[in-house]
């Protein structure tokens, strides 16, 4: 962080603050502080450099609402992803690790955001805030719930069961299985999720290896025949199995009606 602030530099936070900006643009302070173009550009990169602000993206910077007593200033994690995402005019939810501490699966709080949208892929850091940006298909974002948080922000959750689904779906990059397995069975015994809406969630945004081992893990647990007759249904006929654990042996019983090698104990 800048130790010492300029004069334009104390001026462009001072009207920042006094306004309650969260965010400044390129070419946006220019007039109302007598700057040129070049002033402009060249007080926000020493600020950006300082930490006193947090690039977004080339033009769009998110500014503290105080300056900071000591050390790099570091946004709101969710102002700086709900600004990102307004930016782009993207439809988003939170998911994966993070979505598996908000509901209690995983104790771990993770160091990055991992987020499924509609426009934008990659890594990225706003600041110091880290994020894992999953572009997806329009058809794969939906069940999802608002949270309320400070500022007056309702970041956008995955629900609990669409959660759960996307720890099968997305096994390899969310390190969701066989710890999902478990986390369903607790969540169906103590009532926190309901096989009718995981069947729902599963059949509406997983794929055939998510909707098989989902199908085969609820005929263990007792679903009925109408909610296994729905996952049967998205189902197509296959020559090759799958793992029901993927970082498991290749090797065991199939299970003919759900296309699950079970190479390891259930």
């Amino acid at each position: 962080m800048k130790r010492r602030l300029g004069h334009l530099e104390t001026q462009v936070l001072a009207y920042t603050q006094m306004r309650q900006m969260r965010t400044i643009r390129t070419g946006e302070l220019a007039g109302p502080l007598r700057l040129s173009l070049q002033q402009e550009q060249e007080v926000i990169a020493r600020l950006a450099r300082g930490g006193l602000l947090a690039r977004v993206r080339r033009g769009l910077y998110l500014v503290p609402p105080r300056l900071p007593l000591g050390g790099i200033w570091s946004p709101d994690p969710i102002l700086a992803l709900s600004v990102l995402m307004e930016d782009r005019s993207a439809r988003y939810q939170i998911c994966g690790p993070n979505a598996f501490n908000r509901y209690g699966f995983d104790e771990q709080v993770p160091a990055r955001w991992y987020v499924y949208n509609n426009r934008l892929g990659g890594d990225r850091t706003v600041g110091t805030v880290e994020m894992t940006l999953i572009k997806v298909a329009d058809a794969r974002l939906g069940n999802t719930e608002k949270v309320r948080a400070a500022e007056g922000i309702e970041p956008i959750y995955s629900s609990r069961a669409r959660t759960l689904v996307d720890a099968v779906y997305d096994w390899s990059r969310f390190n969701g299985l066989p710890r999902a397995y478990n986390w369903i069975r607790s969540d169906l015994a103590s009532g926190r999720t309901s096989a009718p809406d995981l069947v729902r969630a599963a059949v509406k945004y997983g794929n055939q290896g998510t909707v098989r081992r989902i199908g085969f893990l609820l005929e263990q647990e007792g679903a009925s025949r109408s909610l296994l007759a729905a996952l049967q249904r998205k189902l197509r006929s296959a020559t090759s199995a799958v793992l029901w654990n993927p970082t498991g042996p290749n090797r065991g019983t199939i299970n003919r009606r759900w296309g699950v090698i079970l190479n390891e104990p259930k």
